[in-house]
């Protein structure tokens, strides 16, 4: 902690701001992670409602940031804006990275003033160099601190062209507070970045964990009757073959013997699948008929 308010004090920052800033993230932090489980939960929701409620609750993360300035010296101050889109379009897509930048940007156009254009076009290039960091991390096998250190960096250039837009004003601005920006953007997004991959991971293990306990399930009940329905099949296909044996061959009898044992091949074909079950495939209900387990699909029949 002693290193941490040096490191600080060097840079002209107010810890209290800092924390009041960090404090906000994290308060998206424990909302992601509880909207998330409980999206997954409810899967027919759909992809564009669930990015428009994160992106819309990010959004207001990202407004609350902009009021919650940062000081770095007397009368100066700098803002963590861009660490809710940032964060979100790498967990979450580019969909609610661009809501989140969307509701930030009617926000600070509301506010008018020289820095407006410049403040959300700094807002929408968040949401796109993140979407690019995104795509690259997932062609190298998954979000990690590294994409977004690298994403730290390229907000720092996107912020240094906003100042840029300012003309000489925002030059000598981006001068005075060059290294908080620094800080606050490679530290703040690559660091945070490291928390809301945990939060993915560690809930992407808990689904697996709970899919394969109810494989488990399914596949010791499905062996379980199986082997009964088995037991009862062979005592009737057994007694169906002596009766076939006895009945004349072109009689109307052997004709509805050679159908019934038809219905016990196809049971057995049934029987066989539900021996060799390997995921959990649902036939969506229809009516007064509650969803079901499909047992082709389950067994890898199809």
């Amino acid at each position: 902690m002693d290193v941490l308010r040096a490191v600080i004090a060097r840079l002209s920052l107010d810890i209290h701001h800092v924390v009041e800033a960090a404090g906000i993230v994290v308060l998206g932090l424990v909302f992601y992670s509880y909207a998330r489980r409980w999206f997954d939960s409810n899967l027919h929701l759909g992809p564009r409602l669930r990015a428009l409620i994160v992106g819309v609750v990010f959004g207001v993360l990202t407004i609350a940031l902009m009021i919650s300035r940062i000081e770095v010296g007397q009368g100066a101050y700098i803002d963590a804006r861009a660490l809710p889109i940032a964060l979100i379009t790498l967990v979450e897509g580019g969909g609610a990275g661009l809501v989140a930048a969307v509701v930030a940007s009617v926000y600070r156009a509301s506010l008018g003033g020289a820095g407006a254009s410049a403040g959300v076009v700094g807002l929408m290039a968040t949401a796109g160099a993140a979407a690019l960091a995104l795509a690259w991390a997932r062609r190298s096998g998954g979000v990690s601190s590294r994409h977004g250190f690298v994403l730290g960096l390229a907000v720092y250039v996107i912020t240094f062209g906003s100042f840029l837009m300012l003309g000489a004003r925002g030059v000598e601005l981006f001068r005075r507070d060059w290294l908080p920006l620094l800080s606050v953007s490679v530290i703040g997004i690559g660091g945070f970045t490291r928390l809301f991959v945990d939060v993915v991971s560690a809930q992407a293990a808990e689904a697996a964990r709970r899919e394969a306990a109810e494989l488990r399930a399914v596949t010791l009940l499905a062996r379980a009757a199986a082997h009964e329905i088995n037991n009862a099949l062979m005592v009737v296909a057994g007694g169906l073959a002596i009766l076939a044996r006895r009945l004349p061959t072109e009689s109307e009898d052997a004709q509805w013997a050679e159908r019934a044992r038809d219905g016990i091949n196809r049971v057995k074909d049934i029987v066989v699948r539900m021996n060799t079950i390997t995921q959990i495939e649902e036939v969506p209900g229809r009516g007064f008929l509650e969803p079901m387990l499909d047992i082709r699909r389950s067994s890898g029949s199809e």
